[in-house]
């Protein structure tokens, strides 16, 4: 009798163990949070590397506003470590699925990215920067805003040596198909 309870008490820490494991709530990133970069307009051209250099020129401002050629950059005083200089990664466009609170999800997958740019209004608005080193799975970003504006986001685009910003499904599977394994031994031991 003793053993069973003891089997269990492993399965069913097993079990929480391997639940603790899987993806939590999303991180909610902001305009104006610890992550906020800065922003720049106007936000065009846009290709990957147009967005690189913009970025690249964002990172070593002092907080403030700076007007380089036809371009205002604005740089909060959020740190980004060392900075490393912005490689593109991924990038997704429209449609966008609303969260019901006016953000979006962007998926960082097992991490590794360095930053990322919501895209707002097209050529009118912005691009927002933020430091998302250290991240993973989900984070939510604003459907609409930039700088006192209700501008909607056009696009956002991810740059770092990360992944492809797929979901790691694999892990996620074989953790939940573990922790089912380890409910169902528990179940087989209670019925003796």
């Amino acid at each position: 009798m003793k053993m069973r309870k003891l089997a269990y008490l492993a399965a069913i820490a097993l079990a929480f163990g391997v639940l603790a494991g899987l993806p939590s709530a999303a991180q909610a990133l902001t305009f104006g949070d610890q992550f906020d970069l800065g922003n720049y307009t106007p936000p065009e051209p846009a290709s990957p590397d147009q967005e690189e250099g913009y970025i690249n020129t964002l990172l070593p401002l002092s907080p403030g506003v700076h007007v380089i050629g036809t371009r205002t950059y604005t740089r909060t005083t959020a740190s980004c470590g060392s900075c490393p200089a912005a490689v593109f990664n991924s990038k997704q466009e429209k449609p966008f699925v609303n969260n019901g609170d006016d953000t979006t999800n962007v998926d960082l997958g097992t991490g590794g990215f360095t930053y990322l740019i919501g895209k707002y209004d097209g050529p009118n608005g912005g691009s927002e920067v933020w430091n998302v080193q250290g991240l993973t799975g989900i984070v939510t970003i604003p459907l609409f805003g930039l700088a006192g504006q209700n501008f909607g986001l056009s696009h956002w685009s991810l740059f770092g040596p990360g992944g492809n910003g797929v979901p790691d499904g694999g892990t996620t599977v074989m953790l939940l198909g573990a922790a089912l394994g380890a409910l169902g031994m528990a179940r087989r031991f209670l019925k003796r």
